[in-house]
């Protein structure tokens, strides 16, 4: 962060730090996620503080938050503290949603293992020729 303290960025300089184009950053300024401030020419630029806050949209986003709820964070946080219950709420719902997806991919990652292993297994003759993976995969459930 060091490097952009106190400066004034452009939308290609912000895109560049933050790793987004500039139509998505402008993408998201209509959705109303990025403010960006304007110089007296009515040109945006971004500071660090504009980079630290897409950062965090973007660990939101990679959670699986919707742009929606994107939205109604970024309108409870503009409404101060009193909502802070609300964003929790929020945050809860993104974070079981995310936990139940991770388990989901390491169920699928477990089968996906389980058949490296079948296929293996008939390589090196531990598994008969007539087993098949649905026999093989009903022991591990």
């Amino acid at each position: 962060m060091d490097e952009i303290t106190g400066q004034k960025l452009s939308i290609g300089q912000f895109a560049q730090v933050v790793g987004l184009s500039a139509y998505t950053l402008r993408y998201y300024e209509n959705e109303g996620l990025v403010k960006p401030k304007r110089d007296e020419a009515d040109r945006r630029y971004y500071d660090e503080m504009d980079v630290r806050w897409v950062r965090f949209l973007l660990h939101l986003k990679g959670t699986g938050m919707s742009i929606g709820q994107l939205k109604r964070y970024v309108e409870l946080r503009a409404m101060g503290d009193e909502t802070i219950p609300e964003r929790l709420e929020l945050l809860g719902e993104v974070k079981q949603k995310c936990l139940d997806e991770i388990a989901q991919v390491q169920e699928n990652l477990a089968v996906l293992n389980h058949k490296m292993d079948w296929y293996a297994g008939k390589l090196d003759g531990q598994i008969p020729d007539d087993e098949d993976f649905e026999r093989y995969l009903s022991q591990f459930r």
